[in-house]
């Protein structure tokens, strides 16, 4: 049962068996896969102490679309802004050593209105562009195992229609 957070009316009263049903919920995020001359657009940032690579993303915020979170989470991290032309993934990883788990939707698409004196998010050191192999020769740099995945997916053609997701 899901509790009504609402300071202005009473939540629905509970069972105390229903009271202790926890829902277990993964962590919902989106990235943006943006390719241009054979260099994907990544963030280099801070993550648990550490400097590490990954794709423009980050999580869903409440009434959000997955769509608008991708645009969202591009322009924030990098300045750019993105053109979500289809899905490349949905990407479900457990966080090795942790009870995180992860569903990550992935959109390839393309960037336009770089603003290049926009700050860019809390923790994100710069935007950069590199290679395939330049982040494959450095595995320990990757955030996550689904920042190569999500790469190697869309070299592979995988593409998915944006209807796929459908908004209530």
């Amino acid at each position: 049962m899901l509790h009504n957070t609402n300071t202005h009316t009473q939540a629905p009263t509970q069972t105390p068996a229903q009271a202790e049903i926890t829902i277990w919920k993964p962590h919902t995020t989106v990235a943006a896969i943006i390719e241009r001359d054979n260099r994907f657009l990544m963030v280099e940032e801070v993550c648990s102490g550490k400097v590490v690579f990954n794709q423009p993303a980050g999580h869903l915020d409440p009434q959000e679309s997955l769509t608008q979170a991708a645009v969202r989470e591009t322009r924030e991290e990098t300045a750019w802004g993105f053109k979500p032309q289809y899905v490349t993934g949905i990407y479900r990883w457990q966080q090795p050593h942790t009870e995180r788990c992860y569903l990550r939707v992935a959109f390839a698409g393309s960037c336009f209105d770089h603003q290049q004196e926009q700050p860019l998010d809390e923790g994100i050191l710069r935007a950069l562009w590199l290679s395939r192999d330049e982040l494959a020769a450095e595995p320990e740099k990757l955030r996550s195992p689904m920042v190569l995945l999500c790469i190697d997916d869309y070299l592979a053609g995988r593409q998915y229609p944006l209807e796929l997701l459908t908004d209530l």
